[in-house]
């Protein structure tokens, strides 16, 4: 087994993948398994290099000049402007031969090549956008305008045409032109055909508690849902009055399974109708573009016009409050079905396409946040279907099945005030959501994360059946409202959508298209990576400006059900704690991700969700 060169700690010259490019770098671990180094770079990034990439400080030291030993013409021309057919001006020092004039041409020939040469093997291989001196974690300025790359190109413009003009016209000989024209072509194909190395991207840090913290989570989220959906049947639903445990046998029935089932493959067989736009996602990390189709409000609209036909034939539609338990615990089997041939299937997928969260190499570790990044079945993917299709359409519905059961237990011949508000509020949230589905490509549930237990249970189950609380919660425990209390809560929920909307909007054209000339007021701070972090709009206000929208519309959903117990207010309590939590997460990432970069980003936006408190 080969022993290690260089030490933890020990200052070297690193290159940069993909690239001739050495940078000073700090060796922070070994991986005796793998044979690679974690080194650091100024800027903070940190990347898994083989010994190969790494080199000593010393074997870069400049050496000593040779102009000692250059002939007497070379020293004498830095004195001398004579040419060689201006006979009339004698020199200082004695007359340079013919062969010591064409050998000072030769040289400065060689030169002029060299030189010209340099600058297309560096522009080569640089590294995404950023010049050596922002990788090193010195920016030529800490903040950049949309349309600074724009400009910059106009001004080089000109030289770059008066280079071309002057080597279009050159009075070098053919035979210099030729070789260097060889020479150029060695480099191109040198870069052209040496491939990026992949390093092999292993989850070091485990997130959740580790692996014991993930078991219990596994336990308590189903454990979770099926206690709250007992409690709102209560006629008591305080915490104190724990409810009594159904029957098992009374838990499961297999009519209802099958209509979960139908409802899924209903929803795929809508995903893969040949309509709307196909995009492509953002690179990963071979590279590599997934494309995706977006068609979520055409489901939607399809979903809605089925609903309407059952209902047409008087369908009872409050079957689903009826059976809300059963249709849980249904849902969760079938979850925890798809999480186990998720995480078989990924045994067999390449090292590319594992998730960077999940690929711990504990099997209760990557089984619940997701082994593999992007499953998919042919063009299917499995991961981009669930996060917006089954379990987001299924919120609304089970929404309408509580409308229409208060009616039905009520006998109100319309919805009350309050059940009107939370349908209207979580409409628009998913209506949202579903014509904006290409937004959904940048967040870090597409991105990062693997899909697991953690976003199948989430998705499937969580979302329908804990969304649709507040609903649930009217259905047993009506509350009445005035219209001008019914405004403001309006209001307040308007606020939050403006918010995250708009936050979301400026932040995915921005990842989109970073020179867009609706952009170019937005001012961010250039990063290692070639990306960009927003420092102007509400990017600059705090740093997660979508997290505090999400959170002012959670309250105002919450709202309508009054004051008399705080299980409504349980989404409210819970997605607080979510984003906290997931913006602890982002910051860890984008801390290694961007480095100094990120440090400046907090320095100039130093509040996370909540402006002068958080």
């Amino acid at each position: 087994m080969p022993s290690r060169k260089f030490a933890d700690g020990e200052v070297v010259m690193g290159r940069w993948p993909g690239s001739v490019l050495y940078y000073e770098v700090q060796v922070t671990s070994y991986d005796d398994v793998a044979h690679l180094y974690t080194v650091k770079y100024k800027d903070g990034t940190e990347l898994a290099l083989k010994e190969s990439d790494i080199r000593s400080q010393s074997s870069f030291k400049p050496r000593k000049s040779q102009s000692s030993s250059s002939s007497p013409s070379r020293r004498s021309s830095s004195r001398s402007r004579s040419r060689s057919r201006s006979p009339g001006r004698p020199a200082k020092g004695r007359r340079r031969s013919a062969s010591q004039s064409r050998e000072h041409k030769d040289d400065k020939k060689k030169t002029m090549q060299e030189t010209s040469l340099a600058l297309p093997v560096l522009v080569l291989f640089k590294p995404s956008e950023n010049n050596t001196k922002r990788y090193n974690g010195e920016p030529e300025s800490t903040e950049k305008n949309a349309t600074s790359c724009i400009i910059l190109e106009q001004k080089l413009k000109p030289d770059l045409e008066i280079k071309r003009v002057l080597e279009q016209y050159s009075l070098r000989p053919r035979k210099d032109d030729k070789k260097k024209e060889e020479i150029y072509s060695e480099k191109k194909t040198f870069v052209a055909v040496k491939p990026i190395e992949k390093v092999s991207t292993k989850t070091k840090e485990l997130e959740f508690g580790g692996r014991i913290g993930i078991f219990m989570l596994i336990l308590l989220l189903p454990a979770t849902v099926f206690y709250l959906l007992l409690m709102c049947k209560q006629d008591d639903p305080s915490l104190l009055n724990f409810p009594p445990l159904p029957a098992l046998e009374s838990l499961w029935d297999w009519r209802v399974f099958g209509v979960c089932l139908l409802w899924f493959f209903l929803q795929a067989a809508f995903y893969l109708l040949p309509v709307g736009k196909v995009v492509e996602g953002l690179p990963l990390s071979s590279g590599r573009k997934l494309q995706y189709r977006i068609n979520g409000f055409y489901a939607f609209i399809l979903t809605a016009a089925a609903i309407g036909v059952l209902l047409y034939f008087e369908f009872e539609l409050h079957y689903l409050y009826d059976h809300l338990m059963q249709f849980a615990v249904s849902a969760a089997a079938f979850a925890l079905a798809l999480s186990i041939y998720l995480y078989v299937r990924s045994l067999k997928a390449p090292e590319e396409e594992l998730a960077p969260s999940g690929n711990s190499g504990y099997f209760i570790y990557d089984f619940f946040t997701g082994h593999e990044l992007n499953p998919r079945i042919g063009s299917f993917d499995l991961k981009y279907f669930c996060e917006l299709r089954p379990g987001l359409i299924g919120w609304v519905v089970i929404n309408l099945a509580m409308l229409l059961a208060e009616m039905k237990i009520h006998n109100l011949s319309v919805p009350s005030l309050s059940m009107i508000l939370v349908n209207s509020f979580q409409l628009l949230y998913v209506a949202d959501a579903l014509w904006n589905e290409e937004a959904v490509l940048t967040t870090m549930d597409i991105t990062h994360d693997g899909f697991g237990f953690m976003l199948a249970f989430g998705d499937l189950v969580w979302v329908p059946f804990v969304y649709s609380l507040q609903a649930f919660y009217l259905v047993g425990h009506p509350i009445t409202i005035t219209w001008p209390v019914a405004a403001a809560i309006t209001v307040l929920n308007c606020i939050g959508y403006y918010i995250f909307r708009s936050a979301n909007s400026q932040k995915n054209n921005f990842r989109r298209n970073p020179a867009d000339p609706k952009l170019a007021n937005l001012k961010f701070i250039p990063t290692a990576t070639g990306k960009g972090l927003l420092v102007t709009g509400w990017w600059g206000f705090v740093r997660h400006p979508n997290y505090l929208g999400d959170i002012i519309m959670a309250l105002a959903w919450s709202l309508p059900c009054g004051f008399n117990h705080i299980l409504p207010y349980f989404y409210v309590i819970y997605f607080i704690c979510l984003l906290v939590h997931r913006e602890a997460r982002d910051e860890h990432h984008c801390k290694q991700k961007y480095g100094l970069a990120w440090e400046r980003y907090c320095q100039r936006v130093p509040y996370r969700i909540f402006p002068y408190i958080y």
